[in-house]
């Protein structure tokens, strides 16, 4: 493809693959590697050792916080959580009309009048104090709605949220009315932790380019929301976990997955435009499962290890791993979560690292405007007469 800058044509790979378009310093991916980090952190070793709030402070503030800072920011981001009233009393009509399409898709809507009620104002226009808050704020928020609009979906009152649980125990408590228990909760927040950011994805990109428009918090992230939504970029934990039900038993294994990868189908769960390695978060996933056990987890690590084994014979040379999603979900699934919640979840997470990238933009005035290049008949031709 060829664009300009400055009146100088430039060639670059379609979709823009890996054209810098901006420095940042939150974090990036090394594929060739296998490593990703937030700030100077390994984000792995970051959900290993820490909590969810601890690495929503350090994306948004830029620095892990001491005791008394993590007490502080706790305290007010669990405050954020209750919705406006605006956007509580909407919620019904809200899940009634994405029935279908589900809370990703409400919590677009749920998003704008979130902004609109608090009276997000564009990034353009408020200092960087403000902005932050009103991030804060929509990160909060977002568990909630997601949590009361599957709720409302499966025809069940919203669970209000908790001002004393942390952020994944509140999420889980909201989705099931019930404290889960302790296990549970670190396995979810290690993948919440885990999914934060992951460099310059499609959804962190969009957000990123609206947010160079001066536009509000909200409207960034609806933006992001939508990008996320899309089937090639959304992630697939849920179809992922469909796939271990397709083959249904170890001894179907083998030949489920060769006419797969003889017919050129993509196998769900494996492969990832980055890296050229295992996914780090797959590793760390694996492990987490495995600390559960069980016939699930025995089936997943022989399915991986099977799918390795034959791409190597089928397709020498060619690096294929689990990525992010396959055991994603397998740890959602032992976790309680409801397919349908796996994506939104993921979303859930994924709001502190578009938020942060959002924050990081706001502070650069220069508007995001590549080129095109036209293909279409010469102009001008003449318009024919009616």
């Amino acid at each position: 493809m060829t664009t300009t800058t400055g009146g100088t044509p430039l060639d670059v790979p379609r979709g823009l693959a890996g054209v810098v378009v901006t420095d940042t310093a939150l974090g990036d991916v090394r594929g060739r590697e296998g490593f990703y980090h937030y700030r100077q952190y390994s984000a792995v070793e970051l959900a290993r050792t820490r909590s969810f709030e601890d690495v929503w402070y350090l994306m948004t503030e830029g620095e892990l916080p001491a005791p008394a800072a993590r007490a502080d920011f706790a305290a007010r981001t669990a405050a954020l959580r209750v919705l406006p009233d605006a956007v509580r009393d909407a919620l019904p009509a809200i899940a009634r009309a994405s029935a279908v399409s589900g809370p990703l898709s409400g919590l677009r809507t749920a998003l704008s009048l979130l902004g609109a009620s608090a009276g997000f104002r564009p990034v353009y226009d408020i200092d960087a104090p403000r902005r932050r808050a009103d991030a804060l704020a929509a990160c909060a928020a977002v568990p909630t709605v997601l949590a009361a609009l599957h709720r409302l979906g499966q025809g069940l009152d919203p669970v209000e949220p908790r001002a004393d649980l942390p952020h994944a125990a509140n999420y889980l408590y909201m989705l099931t009315g019930s404290v889960p228990d302790a296990a549970r909760v670190r396995a979810v927040e290690q993948y919440l932790i885990a999914t934060v950011d992951h460099g310059f994805n499609a959804s962190t990109f969009t957000g990123r380019v609206v947010a160079s428009t001066g536009a509000d918090i909200a409207a960034c992230l609806v933006a992001a929301v939508g990008a996320l939504s899309g089937p090639l970029h959304g992630g697939a934990p849920s179809r992922a976990l469909d796939t271990l039900d397709a083959i249904g038993t170890p001894d179907r294994i083998d030949g489920w997955i060769r006419e797969r990868v003889l017919a050129g189908d993509r196998i769900m769960g494996f492969g990832h435009p980055v890296y050229r390695t295992e996914d780090p978060r797959s590793r760390m996933l694996r492990s987490i499962a495995q600390g559960f056990g069980g016939t699930l987890v025995d089936f997943a690590v022989e399915v991986e290890r099977q799918v390795e084994a034959i791409l190597a014979e089928l397709k020498p040379g060619r690096e294929l791993h689990t990525n992010v999603e396959f055991y994603a979900g397998v740890v959602m699934e032992l976790c309680g979560l409801p397919r349908e919640m796996f994506t939104p979840t993921f979303c859930a997470a994924r709001v502190v690292g578009w938020s942060a990238n959002i924050l990081e933009q706001a502070e650069d005035s220069k508007i995001i405007r590549p080129a095109a290049r036209y293909v279409g008949p010469p102009p001008p031709q003449p318009v024919p007469a009616v």
